[in-house]
């Protein structure tokens, strides 16, 4: 069994996820999720995202063990570019998992859905997302203002790219 593996998610990830997004300080992202109801109905949603190829979402695997999520998001605009974002549960944080997943992610983003511009946007302050970038050979391309939204408050992020 590889140490790290994505897999589609699935209706019966739903309480994983919320435990880790409730009990996780993920201070770089807003969730909209406030019950398990609601993670339930979001996750209904992944099949219809997938067919109108709009979003691609992942759970994250270690050893087997359900610590997190990534997707990708198409531009609807320009279908040829795709946006990278994760999130891992805090007791398993900084320990690769996010660099592999990313890994893995850009490979299905380049080979099974043909784009050939995969982008990540990170929180100026997200120093560990921005290493996971760096480590996975993204350009940082520069500096975005004020296009993150955590509740009324707007951040910079970072522009990472790979180009296929």
């Amino acid at each position: 069994m590889p140490k790290v593996k994505i897999r589609p998610q699935e209706l019966f990830d739903s309480k994983c996820f919320f435990d880790i997004i409730t009990r996780t300080n993920l201070e770089f992202i807003e969730f909209p999720i406030k019950t398990l109801e609601e993670e339930r109905y979001f996750l209904g949603l992944n099949e219809a995202k997938r067919k109108a190829n709009f979003e691609y979402n992942f759970s994250v695997l270690y050893y087997g063990r359900l610590v997190g999520a990534c997707g990708i998001k198409i531009d609807q605009h320009r279908p040829w570019i795709g946006e990278i974002g994760y999130f891992i549960d805090r007791d398993y944080q900084r320990i690769g998992i996010a660099t592999e997943a990313v890994k893995q992610l850009e490979k299905i983003g380049f080979e099974q859905l043909d784009l050939h511009r995969i982008i990540i946007l990170m929180d100026t302050r997200n120093l560990a997302s921005e290493r996971v970038a760096q480590k996975c050979g993204y350009k940082k391309e520069g500096t975005m203002e004020k296009v993150h939204r955590i509740g009324e408050d707007y951040y910079d992020c970072f522009l990472y790219a790979k180009i296929r």
